[in-house]
């Protein structure tokens, strides 16, 4: 396999960054369960959409792909005839079960590895409590649904996965009856529920939400998903990588950005600002300015889970004492996102200390570099990519080509900006020379 290393440079240019995997996922599903012909424009084609595509056509949609756009026809769902594969992506096995629960026969949904290490427990025992057959490993894949869905009140804790609500949700108006989800304890992530809903009603689906003592429901009268045509908006995840480089050691501009959007990683720009660096926004392009003096922040993660290892990077050489805390549910990604961010970290002389919910960080003047151990989570390696920028030394991990996941293109767009990027081959390589530099 190689490594790939990152070695630093000075960040200069404009971005465009990729397409939300979190809408692109939706609008997948939606489409798929509106029983017509829609079109997905401008989709984030990675390992975990590409997953999602995957479960659709065992359910029975059609979908061609062509170049900025996904057509997709279905003239009736149905429970598939085998396994659904989702590979890494927990938001497909997550959102697709709970489709699967509305259907009458059995349907079984694995994944890799590291999907098999990811948590279902509450999201399956609300599902048995409601009359849906439900069988796991321990509460983890692979997991088997057989519907229907007979109780008329889905009830699950908020505190865990978004991903939970979400997937029950976007069934409720399916099962055939009017039908709350009832939420209860903290509700974490809580712009991809709003996400949800908001394109749940662009889908023709409309839900209630009230609050009540101790929870919050979310009602769905009986209703049909309708074919409509959707654009995917730029992910603002994505584009906190170049905007943190940006913040690190020059002056990067993204754009095709959404102010409006609902995404919780927008906060990005405030965080951004809160750390000392300059930012300015302009229609759909904001542009982020090192200063040269960054300072230790406060900040709370829990609508932003996603960001938690790039913001450790950035306060990493702020001056003085940072926290992030509010997402205990970074526990339960791709990996255990707190303790990785830590090792990660610490491996390139950081001053870092896990807690429960996040970290408490003491700025160091300089990182140094090292070879990280990414774990194949993408979140991870372009997080140390863009630490590169602030260490003395070249940043190397594994080439393993993990940040498909979410933004495809990634070492050339942090090279087109000015990071020198190098890929190594393992030393059973064939080739003569040491290394080649990505063109």
């Amino acid at each position: 396999m190689g490594d790939i290393v990152f070695s630093g440079g000075r960040a200069e240019g404009e971005v465009s960054p990729p397409p939300s995997k979190s809408h692109t996922h939706r609008a997948i599903i939606m489409s798929a369960l509106s029983e017509g012909r829609c079109r997905v424009s401008s989709p984030l084609l990675s390992f975990d959409t590409r997953s999602t595509i995957g479960a659709v056509r065992r359910m029975g949609a059609e979908v061609l792909e062509e170049d900025g756009y996904l057509d997709i026809f279905t003239e009736e769902l149905h429970a598939p005839d085998g396994p659904i594969d989702v590979g890494n992506s927990g938001t497909t096995l997550r959102i697709m079960t709970g489709i699967a629960s509305v259907f009458g026969s059995e349907t079984v949904l694995d994944g890799d590895s590291s999907i098999r290490k990811r948590p279902m427990g509450p999201l399956l025992d609300c599902l048995s409590a409601a009359g849906v057959s439900c069988s796991s490993e321990g509460g983890k894949p692979p997991v088997r649904v057989r519907g229907p869905i007979a109780s008329p009140v889905l009830t699950i804790d908020g505190g865990v996965s978004s991903q939970f609500v979400t997937s029950l949700i976007m069934s409720a108006p399916l099962t055939g009856r009017p039908t709350d989800v009832r939420i209860t304890g903290h509700l974490v992530s809580r712009p991809y529920i709003d996400i949800t809903t908001e394109m749940m009603r662009r889908f023709g689906v409309e839900v209630g939400e009230s609050a009540e003592e101790g929870c919050r429901v979310y009602h769905a009268e009986p209703q049909h998903y309708r074919p409509a045509d959707y654009r995917v908006p730029a992910d603002f995840s994505s584009a906190a990588f170049p905007l943190v480089a940006g913040g690190l050691a020059g002056k990067v501009t993204v754009r095709g950005m959404d102010p409006k959007d609902p995404q919780g990683d927008k906060r990005i720009v405030d965080v951004l600002k809160e750390a000392g660096c300059r930012v300015e926004e302009s229609g759909d392009s904001i542009t982020c300015a090192s200063t040269g003096n960054l300072e230790g922040a406060e900040i709370d993660m829990g609508d932003m889970p996603d960001l938690f290892p790039v913001v450790a990077v950035l306060l990493s050489t702020a001056k003085g004492r940072s926290r992030l805390y509010g997402a205990p549910q970074l526990r339960f990604k791709e990996s255990d996102r707190i303790a990785l961010t830590e090792r990660m970290l610490r491996s390139l002389g950081a001053d870092i200390t896990g807690t429960s919910d996040g970290c408490v960080i003491n700025g160091v003047e300089r990182l140094h570099g090292a070879r990280i151990e990414h774990c194949g989570d993408h979140r991870m390696l372009m997080a140390a990519a863009v630490a590169s920028l602030v260490a003395d030394g070249p940043v190397s991990m594994d080439d393993d080509a993990c940040w498909n996941v979410s933004y495809p293109g990634f070492p050339e767009m942090m090279q087109s900006i000015g990071m020198k990027v190098e890929r190594r081959r393992s030393r059973y390589s064939s080739f003569r020379d040491g290394a080649f530099t990505l063109r």
